[in-house]
C-alpha cells in the first residue's frame, strides 16, 4: 500500500475514534436528559421546576455543541474515505515503482473472482453439465464465493436481525457452543501473597446446533439463461441476498418469540420491566411489531413531548427509554397483522445464529417446470440465555 494511502487510514482511524468518543459522551447525556425527565416529574415545588429547567438548558447546550462536533468529524471522515478511494483505484493512476508488485496481486485477485464468476455462469447454463477449473461444489450444487456475494447499498429501513444477536461462524454441520450465562458474580479483593479466595463458579450450559439448510427457487427460466447476455451470476446474488434476509429474520424472530412471555401496560409497565425485570449486566433493547410502535409513538410526556425520540447513537434511529428501538412487520415479530408485541431484552446474549458461511445454487427437480435452480444458504438459531428478555404483549391502558 502507497505511503499516501497509509497516512489517510491512519487518519480515517483518528476520526472514527473520536467519532466514537463523542457518541459515547452523547449516549450518557441522553441517560442525563432522562434522569431530567422523571426529576421534573417527581418536583413538587417551583424552585424544584426551576433547578431542573436550568439543568435542561445546559444539557440542551451540550448535547448541540456535541452534534457539532459530531456532524464535522464525519464530513472530515468521508472526505478522507473519498481520498483513499481515489488513490486506491488502480484505473485513476499509474502505478509507481515499487507498487508494480502489489497492483499485479492485486490484478490476479480480480481475474481470479472473474473465473470463478465465469465458472459458475457455466455450471448454471449447462444445467450441471460443465464444472471448469477452480470450481467448487457443495453436495453437487455450484459454491457462491463470498466475495460475489458483498453486500449493496441497503435502504435505511431494512433490519437484518443477525446484526443484533451472537454470530458464531461453524466449520461443521453440527456440534455444541458452551454459553456462560451473565449471573452478575464479582471479582474478590486479594491481599499480596494472600491465598486465592473462593470464587463463584460460572454456570455453563452447552447448547447443541445443528445446521438445517434453507432453499428458495430463484425465478431464472431455462429460456432466460439460453438469451441471456447479462452476468447470471450477478442476478442470483441479488435474489439470494433478498431471499436470505427475510428467512434469517423469519428464523431468529422465531426463537426471540420463545421468551417467556409478559403482558405489559403503558409506558409505566414498559419502565417496570427494564428497570426492574431484566438484569443491568444485558444491553436491552426492544424489538417490537409495526402496531406496537404506532401506539408508542402516540404517546407522550406531561410536558406534551413524545416519548419515542430520535437518536444518532441507536442504529435503528429511535430510542425509547434511553433503550434502542427496533421496528419489524407485524407478522415477522409477531403473528399477524395488527399484534402489538415485541421481544425486549438483549438478543445478542439470548439468541445465536450458528453460519455455516455457504452459498450455492443447484438445479432441482419440479413436478410443473421441470427443472428449477435453487439457491441455499445454511445456518441455525438457537436461544442461548432465555433470562436475558421477555416477549411482551402491550396494551396502552
Amino acid at each position: 500500500m502507497a505511503l499516501k494511502q497509509l497516512i489517510l487510514n491512519k487518519q480515517i482511524k483518528e476520526r472514527s475514534s473520536e467519532i466514537d468518543k463523542l457518541l459515547s459522551q452523547r449516549s450518557d447525556l441522553e441517560k442525563q436528559e432522562n434522569d431530567l425527565e422523571r426529576a421534573l416529574e417527581e418536583a413538587k415545588t417551583d424552585e424544584e421546576i426551576s433547578t431542573v429547567s436550568d439543568s435542561a438548558d445546559d444539557l440542551e447546550k451540550q448535547v448541540k455543541d456535541l452534534d457539532e462536533k459530531i456532524a464535522e468529524l464525519q464530513k472530515e471522515k468521508q472526505d478522507l474515505e473519498d481520498e483513499l478511494a481515489k488513490a486506491a483505484d488502480p484505473t485513476d493512476q499509474k502505478p509507481k515503482d515499487g507498487e508494480k508488485r502489489k497492483m499485479k496481486k492485486f490484478k490476479v485477485t480480480e481475474e481470479e473472482l472473474a473465473e470463478k464468476r465465469s465458472a459458475i455462469n457455466a455450471f448454471v447454463k449447462s444445467k450441471g453439465a460443465e464444472k471448469r477449473d477452480g470450481f467448487t461444489s457443495v453436495e453437487g450444487g455450484a459454491l457462491i464465493p463470498q466475495e460475489l456475494l458483498q453486500p449493496q447499498l441497503e435502504p435505511k429501513d431494512i433490519v437484518d436481525l443477525s446484526k443484533y444477536v451472537r454470530s458464531v461462524p461453524v466449520n461443521s454441520a453440527s456440534g455444541k457452543f458452551p454459553v456462560i450465562s451473565k449471573s452478575g458474580s464479582k471479582m474478590a479483593t486479594v491481599q499480596q501473597l494472600e491465598k486465592n479466595p473462593q470464587l463463584a463458579n460460572p454456570k455453563m450450559v452447552e447448547i447443541d446446533y445443528s445446521v438445517a439448510t434453507r432453499r428458495g427457487y430463484i425465478p431464472i427460466s431455462q429460456e432466460m439463461i439460453d438469451d441471456a447476455s447479462y452476468d447470471v451470476t450477478g442476478l442470483i446474488a441479488d435474489e439470494i441476498q433478498d431471499q436470505s434476509l427475510n428467512t434469517k429474520n423469519a428464523d431468529i424472530a422465531a426463537v426471540l418469540k420463545t421468551a417467556t412471555a409478559k403482558s405489559v401496560v403503558g409506558v409505566d409497565g414498559l419502565k417496570d420491566l427494564i428497570n426492574k425485570e431484566i438484569k443491568k449486566v444485558y444491553d436491552v433493547k426492544l424489538f417490537i411489531s409495526a402496531s406496537m410502535y404506532s401506539e408508542l409513538d402516540k404517546l407522550k410526556d406531561k410536558n406534551g413531548r413524545y416519548l419515542l425520540q430520535d437518536s444518532i447513537t441507536a442504529a435503528s434511529g429511535k430510542q425509547l427509554l434511553g433503550k434502542e428501538v427496533v421496528v419489524l412487520d407485524d407478522d415477522v415479530i409477531g403473528k399477524s397483522v395488527g399484534n402489538v408485541v415485541g421481544f425486549i431484552g438483549d438478543a445478542k446474549a439470548f439468541a445465536s445464529f450458528f453460519d455455516r458461511k455457504q452459498v450455492s445454487v443447484s438445479w432441482v427437480d419440479n413436478n410443473i417446470y421441470g427443472q428449477l435452480l435453487a439457491g441455499i444458504i445454511r445456518y441455525d438459531v438457537k436461544a442461548t440465555d432465555k433470562k436475558a428478555g421477555f416477549y411482551v404483549t402491550f396494551t396502552i391502558g
